[in-house]
């Protein structure tokens, strides 16, 4: 249990460092370097706690960047920042660049390699499970991040104390 423990806090702890690299590429205050990595930290953290417990991909990502939309809004307010600079930094991290790379991987195979039916009908479900998978994770960190910052309107959210 303690090694289950452990391994979610270093990927969470990486999901946080590439946040805040993403956040310093786009010159984020300094001011909001800490909040953009324990932004990072706490959704790598969903999704990777919800993965563990075998609930999919998709959920998890929709769930971590729901949780980052909510908490980026009423954060910004508070350091005085655009929400933008919050919500934006940690999603990047989890676009599903193996599920792409596995997709592309797999046209390749299809296209120009492989000659045996029976293995392409296996290569045509790769490309359609990867890259349905890839296009329903991207979709899910769009709207996840985006619903909050629709729904929370700033004069509602600024009378949330924290």
């Amino acid at each position: 249990m303690l090694d289950i423990i452990l391994k979610l806090i270093e990927v969470s702890f990486w999901s946080g460092i590439a946040a805040l690299g993403f956040g310093l590429l786009f010159n984020i205050p300094k001011n909001a370097i800490i909040t953009v990595f324990a932004l990072g930290f706490g959704a790598g953290f969903i999704k990777f706690l919800l993965m563990h417990f075998n609930v999919h991909v998709v959920l998890g990502s929709f769930l971590a960047a729901f949780f980052v939309g909510i908490i980026s809004i009423p954060l910004a307010h508070k350091i005085h920042q655009p929400p933008v600079v919050f919500s934006i930094p940690p999603v990047i991290p989890m676009i599903p660049g193996y599920f792409a790379y596995e997709t592309v991987l797999s046209i390749m195979n299809f296209l120009f390699m492989e000659g045996d039916a029976s293995k392409r009908v296996h290569l045509i479900d790769a490309i359609f499970t990867n890259g349905f998978t890839m296009f329903f994770v991207l979709i899910a960190l769009t709207v996840g991040v985006a619903l909050p910052l629709l729904l929370l309107k700033k004069n509602s959210v600024k009378k949330i104390d924290i």
